[in-house]
């Protein structure tokens, strides 16, 4: 991979001269929420909240019992820094650029993402190559290849990543008990999804389908025409946004029209947040929407609460006029751990930290919590684990799953779906439905210089960028008519798209970063 110096929010100038500057350790060991850090065995850790429930509404995640049990388990003292899901990027580029920068930080599915600001490039961070040599000998057995990939930046391993053996994650969820009322079989094309909504309406379903801001978790039909707006293709011997390959994406975008002025999708999609967005379908206002497709059993047992013959379940996803469809398919990596340059810590303790998290230990321990609180273990090592329809519970297990086990293959916790026969099926959802589908972009590491120096019209993983989504906003809502779409490319194009569109084709043709073909 070639070095290239990128444009960022915050200048590399900035950067370097703080990294390079003298570290206030009195301050690195202080943390809005609490925590201690013992000289050796001690480290702050910055991490997204991914608006999980039971961190958002925890008054000090450094006194929760399952990070106490952490520390106990692994000898460490760690101090975790929360940063807001919403503000993400702008409070990790702030971080790095004050002199208060914690041991290590969770970045997003790679090493040069937004939210780093650059740092792997201008040295903010170390290369762990020896280190996992001699300290992390579970991890490199246990992370594929292709993850180890997605975190290296010239030659060289800057993150610990969390994996995924099946990049296609996200599923279609149905009311399994509305579909019966409808008297209809599940819907497999657009249009017969279609018929599926509007019958969901004539019930008196509130939201036949349910919408979110910017089009997240509420896509699934854009997968349907191969047309997500933030993925790219090679279309005519060139690479462009999948916007621009064709007319499909007219054809989705009518599609949606067709929902918004029928009354199919709920009125104020493009601007719902996730709360609201999970609140009303919990509530059992929604017929059907999109979802990471591990929670389905959990979500079914908070509808229930509501709705208590609510049945939920992932069917496949609607398929367009190429007989495919599915959401976009996640990267091999969702969550790296790069561990700073200028750490006063003991980074031989940090990868050992990392290393537990793939032991069976680990996996016994954020699986089912701590041993005669949360279940018993008897002589022959069988756990006893009662699971619970109770929405704290469901959090909490979701919590200490997802979120505080760190190094994994995220794909699904096998030790609690196994459990039930939901969960059992569940598994097979992801083996026979969900390996079947999804839809798969070009992508390049690092980014085009191009993208990141416009951030308007920078997509997001799985978000469009602002210049295309408020035009296509216009004409979803019937304030420009489809050919409007021919100014909004026409925009996307002026202020710096044919700039990127001509870097990733050369890109592309030479082979310079490119993780997918």
């Amino acid at each position: 991979m070639k070095k290239r110096t990128v444009l960022l929010g915050v200048t590399l100038v900035i950067l370097i001269a703080v990294m390079a500057g003298c570290k206030d350790s009195e301050s690195k060991a202080s943390n809005e929420q609490g925590g201690n850090e013992d000289e050796g065995s001690g480290f702050s850790i910055a991490m997204r909240t991914l608006a999980t429930p039971y961190v958002e509404s925890h008054p000090d995640i450094n006194d929760d019992k399952y990070v106490k049990e952490l520390e106990k388990l692994t000898g460490t003292d760690i101090n975790i820094r929360l940063v807001p899901h919403n503000e993400y990027v702008e409070r990790m580029t702030l971080m790095l650029a004050s002199n208060d920068i914690p041991d290590v930080m969770q970045a997003g599915g790679g090493v040069l993402g937004p939210e780093l600001a650059g740092g792997v490039e201008a040295g903010a961070f170390m290369p762990l190559d020896d280190l996992l040599k001699e300290h992390g000998q579970h991890l490199l057995e246990a992370i594929p290849q292709e993850a180890w990939d997605r975190v290296t930046y010239d030659g060289k391993i800057y993150a610990i990543p969390e994996y995924l053996s099946n990049p296609s994650r996200r599923g279609t969820a149905i009311r399994m008990d509305l579909l019966e009322k409808t008297g209809l079989d599940v819907p497999k094309t657009t249009d017969e999804f279609l018929e599926v909504m509007r019958a969901f309406k004539e019930l008196g379903v509130k939201n036949p389908y349910q919408g979110r801001e910017d089009f997240k978790y509420s896509d699934t039909f854009f997968g349907a025409f191969d047309a997500f707006p933030y993925q790219w293709e090679l279309y005519n011997d060139q690479v462009v946004p999948k916007f621009m390959a064709g007319d499909k994406i007219k054809d989705a975008l009518e599609y949606y029209r067709t929902m918004y002025e029928e009354g199919l999708i709920h009125p104020e999609f493009l601007t719902i947040q996730q709360p609201e967005y999970r609140s009303n379908i919990i509530a059992g206002n929604t017929g059907m929407w999109s979802m990471n497709a591990e929670e389905v059993n959990a979500w079914e047992q908070e509808i229930q609460n509501n709705v208590p013959e609510a049945e939920v379940a992932i069917i496949p996803s609607p398929v367009g006029p190429d007989g495919k469809g599915g959401h976009y398919l996640y990267g091999q990596v969702t969550r790296s751990f790069l561990i700073s340059s200028e750490t006063d810590a003991n980074v031989e303790d940090i990868i050992k930290f990392f290393d537990w998290q793939v032991t069976e230990e680990a996996e016994r321990f954020f699986t089912y919590g701590i041993e005669g609180d949360t279940y018993e273990l008897s002589e022959d090592g069988t756990v006893d684990y009662e699971m619970k329809d109770d929405t704290n519970f469901l959090n909490e297990q979701h919590y200490r799953n997802r979120w505080l086990w760190m190094i994994r293959d995220a794909t699904y916790t096998k030790g609690i779906l196994e459990l039930t026969d939901e969960g059992q099926e569940l598994m097979s959802v992801f083996d026979d439905i969900l390996s079947n589908e999804g839809r798969d972009s070009i992508l390049y590491d690092p980014p085009l210089e191009a993208m990141e120096s416009n951030p308007d019209i920078r997509p997001g993983s799985d978000t469009p960028s602002d210049v295309w989504m408020t035009g296509a906003a216009k004409i979803i809502l019937g304030q420009e008519p489809l050919d409007y779409h021919d100014t909004i490319v026409e925009e996307w194009l002026n202020k710096g798209g044919s700039q990127a569109i001509e870097e990733a084709t050369k890109r592309y043709n030479e082979d310079d970063g490119v993780l997918s073909r």
